[in-house]
């Protein structure tokens, strides 16, 4: 698997350890939940209308196609909320109806 974005500078910024969908992922201190997903995946999220992948439209906060979750249910936007360690993220609503 590729991932979507390919880190090519500001590499020695402090690691942030976070969890998505269950799984662990690496970030940099500063990137954004977007950057973090789209370094280490194809994708940002999972529609909720569907089972297409989406991987943010507009990429600075104009749009509503970069909302994720927390794992208690807060949406976030994911181009605009740093990284934190210990963050738990998820690519589809909690109560979507194919996460049954």
């Amino acid at each position: 698997m590729t991932p979507r974005f390919q880190r090519l500078d500001e590499t020695e910024r402090a690691p942030v350890r976070l969890k998505v969908d269950g799984q662990a992922i690496d970030a940099l201190d500063g990137d954004t939940l977007m950057v973090a997903l789209l370094t280490n995946t194809r994708s940002l999220r999972q529609s909720e209308f569907d089972d297409s992948s989406r991987a943010g439209f507009c990429l600075m906060g104009a749009c509503q196609d970069c909302w994720v979750w927390t794992a208690d249910g807060e949406r976030l936007r994911a181009c605009g909320t740093p990284v934190s360690e210990g963050l738990n993220v998820l690519t589809r609503p909690p109560e979507a109806p194919w996460n049954l």
